[in-house]
């Protein structure tokens, strides 16, 4: 046998040790043996010993019965004649809809390679989503695939190691399962940067022997002294990062292998809970903590079940050591993390986390632009499940959030009254600003006012698309009721001054009183407009309904409301603009440090609102030149207007002493426009000024 694996029969006697010769088991083992036989694996062993030795691996972890049986049998019926109707009957509905999550479809009904890949791993994650157990035993076999990876092409070697990286390691850190992880990087590494990988491996080797020593003559016996005079049986481990994150933080962090302070820790585990918090203040009075460095997840778990006490001490010598710290219970937990509630004996105990996840995977495969496109679908799990942060609710609910997610996404996570009239926010007991970006295991408090209400200005930092929708819709129906009221106003007025019937007006326009109203606010509708269609002969003639607007506001959701540029600051495309509502001109779009924008945004801020202009078209605005006064100053500008592609509608000029004054209205595209001819003007060498008026 290759060192790989031990002889079937010793993989055999171990399962069956570790399941208390389990009946099933037993059964399950006679039963793939049979279906493999005369079948070899490329490194020339017998096919058994895969699935008997991934069914180890399950035994190992203490998986449930169902578990480890569908470890055994997880390639019978893609490799064999056996089928799921008959592994049904023979071992139940429970394991066989695990076999049948982890059987690939036939790839002869696919077009391509590509498109059978797609469809397996979409199988995989929605068999996954209805029992996590599938993407468990999923994980274990990658990873006994990946042990075995050397026997093939470098090629397809650099291939399986680049999705184990991509995909797989991931998904194992989703699940909390650590020592999965690990060795899926750590043999992924090795494929993928094998100079890399063999300078860590020695790097690490010779760093561990010297940093074993130091612990064992500085730290260790102190420590272990305390513990005894506390009378806490606490079990002194050490505890090494594996390859991959170590190379890794080099490369996040842009630092040396010789700056990584964290190859080797001390792991501390007690009998319970009371007993880690002592640990701790021994810790803390043997040596100085360093600031910023605990963290205390056994009050606040992160959200794949993990939990320890974390802090980093300056120990003799000025050598920073980091401590882990935490019960039995909380070591097999942070080792096999989700696959811990499957543990034998223990039966089905579905979890928040489990829920949570298989919610997660659910919409993801629902939201695959390209569900036949296999690196679409990896890439975008990849993604996902980098973007994603996990906080908690006060009552300890774990909700998840897209990286830089905010307290206002958080608010309307969880439901949308609370996002609509949040005023600030506590994270982990402090007060935090509403653009606060929050981070995984933080505790959130949502603070509120029955008179708040959504502002735009949070569509500048909300991440999810949620809390944009809600915002967005709060604010347009706060626009309408502004301007439903605008138009009532305007009617009342028109209505009075010629006893006109809203009535019959709605019969004529065959309009809503809403959508009137709205028109009516917006100078859609013109009081011009309703005369003649009332009556004409009051009128010179008729005005065409709905004279067209000429821009378009960018925010689409205001997209056909009719707007006007001020004529007080002539804004152009392009630069940061506001709108307000005015009535019977429906949106006046303002520079943003308009003085007049300013004065309306004291007296009624709930009709400005912050807009991205992006209309193509020519502008007037109007220039100051101030110069020395001298010939040919007028043509030397009139000339940069030509080449910069400006037409001048008007020039007026005007000299005091030796200063000559023009005021000149330019035709511009937009905002950077303006930029190049005001900086082209400047360049001229007795020009002192130019700007805006």
């Amino acid at each position: 046998m290759s060192p790989l694996y031990p002889a079937t029969e010793e993989l055999e006697k171990e399962i069956l040790t570790l399941t208390e010769k389990n009946r099933q088991v037993a059964k399950a083992i006679e039963y793939a043996k049979t279906k493999h036989e005369g079948q070899f694996r490329k490194t020339g062993e017998p096919y058994i010993v895969h699935p008997l030795w991934v069914a180890l691996k399950l035994a190992e972890m203490k998986l449930d019965i169902p578990t480890v049986v569908a470890g055994v049998l997880h390639d019978v019926v893609e490799d064999t004649d056996a089928s799921l109707e008959e592994i049904e009957k023979l071992f139940g509905k429970e394991i066989a809809l695990i076999v049948d999550g982890l059987t690939k479809l036939d790839k002869h009904k696919f077009r391509s390679k590509d498109e059978a890949n797609a469809e397996n791993f979409r199988k995989l994650l929605l068999a996954t989503a209805k029992d996590i157990r599938t993407l468990i035993v999923k994980l274990v076999d990658r990873l006994d695939n990946m042990r075995s990876l050397g026997i093939f092409p470098p090629e397809k070697q650099r291939r399986i190691a680049k999705e184990t990286l991509l995909v797989y390691a991931p998904l194992s850190h989703l699940l909390g399962i650590w020592e999965i992880k690990s060795q899926l990087e750590d043999l992924a590494f090795k494929y993928l940067y094998p100079e890399e990988y063999e300078r860590v491996k020695t790097f690490v080797g010779r760093a561990r022997k010297e940093l074993e020593e130091y612990l064992k003559k500085y730290i260790i016996p102190p420590l272990k002294l305390e513990l005894e005079k506390a009378g806490i049986r606490g079990e002194i481990k050490y505890r090494s990062k594996h390859l991959y994150s170590i190379w890794e933080k080099t490369k996040r962090k842009g630092i040396s292998l010789e700056e990584v302070h964290d190859i080797l820790g001390v792991r501390v585990i007690t009998d319970t809970v009371a007993e880690c918090y002592s640990t701790l203040g021994i810790v803390h009075q043997l040596w100085k903590p360093v600031a910023g460095k605990f963290k205390d997840y056994i009050s606040t778990p992160k959200p794949n079940l993990y939990q320890s006490l974390h802090t980093t001490v300056v120990g003799p010598k000025g050598r920073w050591v980091e401590f882990q710290i935490r019960t039995w219970d909380m070591h097999y937990i942070a080792e096999k993390g989700i696959a811990a509630h499957w543990a034998y004996k223990q039966g089905r105990r579905p979890k928040p986390q489990e829920e949570r996840i298989a919610q997660a995977l659910r919409e993801l495969v629902e939201s695959f632009n390209n569900p036949h496109e296999y690196k679409e679908i990896t890439e975008r799990l990849r993604s996902e499940l980098e973007k994603e942060i996990f906080v908690y609710t006060p009552k300890g609910d774990i909700i998840a959030l897209p990286k830089d997610a905010t307290p206002v996404d958080f608010a309307y996570a969880i439901h949308t009254e609370l996002g609509n009239h949040c005023v600030g926010a506590k994270v982990d007991g402090r007060l935090v600003p509403l653009d606060y970006k929050l981070k995984t295991g933080e505790r959130v408090e949502i603070l509120t006012s029955p008179h708040k209400k959504p502002s735009p200005e949070w569509l500048k930092f909300v991440k999810t698309a949620k809390a944009k929708q809600r915002i967005k819709q709060f604010l347009r129906k706060e626009l309408e009721k502004t301007l439903l009221a605008e138009g009532k106003k305007i009617w009342k007025t028109i209505s009075a001054k010629y006893n006109l019937s809203l009535e019959e007006v709605l019969q004529k326009t065959k309009k809503s009183e809403k959508e009137f109203l709205l028109q009516l606010s917006q100078g859609k509708l013109s009081e011009k407009w309703v005369l003649s269609l009332l009556s004409p002969q009051r009128v010179g003639e008729k005005e065409e309904e709905g004279a067209k607007s000429e821009g378009i506001l960018d925010w689409k959701e205001f997209k056909g409301i009719k707007y006007t540029v001020a004529s007080c600051c002539h804004p152009l495309p392009g630069e940061e603009v506001k709108a307000v509502i005015q009535k019977g001109k429906g949106l006046v779009i303002h520079s943003r440090n308009c003085p007049n924008l300013k004065n309306l945004e004291k007296i009624a801020p709930e009709k400005v609102f912050t807009i991205r202009w992006t209309q193509k078209g020519l502008f007037p605005v109007p220039l100051r030149v101030v110069a020395y006064d001298y010939i040919g100053l007028l043509g030397d500008i009139s000339s940069i207007f030509a080449q910069k592609g400006v037409n001048i509608v008007k020039a007026e000029t005007s000299s005091r002493g030796d200063r000559a004054y023009l005021n000149i209205v330019g035709l511009f595209k937009d905002y950077n426009h303006l930029k190049e001819v005001e900086s082209a003007i400047l360049k001229l060498p007795k020009v002192l000024g130019v700007k805006r008026i």
